[in-house]
């Protein structure tokens, strides 16, 4: 196996796998509607079309990015309770800077390098706007925008009877329009439907709250007492923004050790407690570690639930405690593959972009029947095996699509499916220095760094993909 360079829309050469792709005249040319035009549906959208499959990505917004195009606007309930409220796409907010480097985050035949111009962001660990930038840009550059109905919303996605799918979309202008596709990709993300913890005493509590989803700056928060529950990358840089207006912040973090309880270092009015034990009508917040705090404001970031409000599938898959499922390798629910798939369910310690590259290989090569699947028994088997494991290692349900642990394997086991080399070591060992440097500067590693041989080495990699 070896890679070659084939030019696109705008004559930038990238690598693709040579493993027996077929031709349009083959015969296997699906009609596919790809849900979404994130980074997960354009790559998506280019690995089908690549395949010589028809595509249409249908887009409820008016342009390009998903999850990474940033607006002020919120929701007009702040937890994301009220069904009838008008969802904002959007959980993105102001001051967000990427967790991860550029060389690792961008898809592996189109490297996400520093480009100079006008809003441009040079930093190794840019802003939200230069991944929308770098977005935009793999869209033009390999034309992925003509596929693209913008500000069309799937309202429908089932079952026809004769195996196809019937998909009803609603553009502002127009009226329903109804169509039969051979093939479902859903890509429509996971950052949407808020998900909040159950905490005795909560509904009685007399301030006011919000799910980091509606968070956009610190200004509401101005000498506020504020406690903000969860430990994830969002708490913690939501956390730190809230911190410079604040009068004080208080982390409640379920998995936090014993010894970081207290005030945190570098920070004169922020505080790290254990998870909270109980909310009381006075507005006192009780943690587990046995201190209290009387706050005004919540902010949850907690997580999200996954959500398909359009997707009927006659019960062959639902979302049960956040589990997505069954799936087979969080792609193909065994009963219905290959015509429906999901790209990006998994979350957390994983590499988005390429794995979305990875997963959406797998399936254009699925339905062009260049690649096999299991029997639908053996899919089954393989999905009950897993959730066993997950049994019988205690994790709960809801992690079900947290790769952790399984991140290299998955991402090989899928590269291997697909005859192509599986992700590179650099961006492997990338991957763990990074981990390693936010455990030792947890305040500063988006700028400073050691792995400076691992930027050289990627970035004599990219010159394989770049005139």
């Amino acid at each position: 196996m070896k890679n070659i360079i084939v030019p696109n829309k705008a004559n930038i050469p990238v690598a693709v796998c040579t493993a027996k792709r077929p031709s349009v005249a083959s015969g296997v040319r699906r009609h596919v509607a790809v849900i979404g035009a994130g980074a997960a549906g354009l790559v998506a959208a280019r690995e089908l079309r690549r395949e010589g499959h028809s595509v249409v990505v249908l887009e409820r917004e008016k342009e390009v990015g998903g999850t990474w195009v940033y607006t002020p606007e919120v929701e007009s309930d702040p937890l994301g309770l009220d069904p009838k409220r008008r969802i904002v796409q959007s959980s993105m907010y102001e001051s967000l800077r990427t967790n991860l480097p550029r060389e690792m985050m961008g898809f592996r035949d189109y490297p996400f390098r520093r480009k100079e111009g006008k809003g441009r962001d040079s930093r190794r660990f840019p802003g939200h706007r230069e991944v929308l930038m770098y977005l935009q840009d793999f869209s033009a550059d390999f034309g992925i925008g003509d596929l693209v109905r913008f500000q069309t919303e799937v309202v429908f996605a089932g079952l026809a009877e004769d195996g196809k799918w019937r998909v009803t979309s609603q553009s502002p202008l127009s009226r329903p329009l109804h169509e039969l596709y051979d093939a479902l990709v859903v890509c429509n993300g996971h950052y949407v439907q808020p998900r909040l913890p159950h905490i005795p005493g909560i509904d009685a509590w007399p301030g006011r709250q919000i799910h980091s989803h509606n968070y956009r700056t610190s200004k509401p928060f101005q000498d506020q007492v504020v406690v903000i529950i969860g430990g994830s990358s969002s708490a913690v840089d939501i956390s730190r923004d809230v911190a410079r207006v604040a009068k004080e912040v208080h982390i409640a973090d379920r998995s936090v050790e014993e010894d970081k309880l207290g005030k945190v270092i570098g920070h004169e009015n922020l505080w790290l407690h254990s998870k909270i034990n109980s909310i009381h009508g006075d507005g006192t917040m009780v943690f587990d570690d046995g201190s209290a705090v009387r706050a005004n404001f919540i902010i949850h970031c907690t997580g999200y639930n996954y959500g398909f409000p359009f997707l009927e599938t006659n019960g062959e898959v639902i979302v049960d405690d956040n589990r997505v499922g069954p799936l087979y390798k969080h792609v193909f629910p065994p009963k219905l593959a290959p015509w429906l798939s999901f790209v990006g369910l998994p979350w957390k310690r994983v590499l988005p972009f390429p794995m979305f590259e990875l997963q959406s290989k797998w399936i254009a090569g699925v339905l062009s029947n260049r690649i096999a699947l299991p029997s639908k028994e053996d899919m089954a088997k393989d999905v009950e095996a897993f959730y066993s494991l997950l049994e019988a290692s205690n994790i709960p349900k809801r992690y079900t699509h947290n790769l952790g642990p399984f991140l290299w394997d998955y991402l090989k086991w899928i590269a291997d499916q697909c005859g192509c080399p599986s992700i590179e070591e650099w961006r492997k060992q990338m991957y763990i220095a990074t981990t390693k440097n936010k455990v030792l500067r947890p305040e500063s590693f988006r700028d400073e760094w050691e792995d400076d041989d691992l930027v050289l080495e990627a970035e004599q990699d990219f010159v394989h993909y770049l005139i």
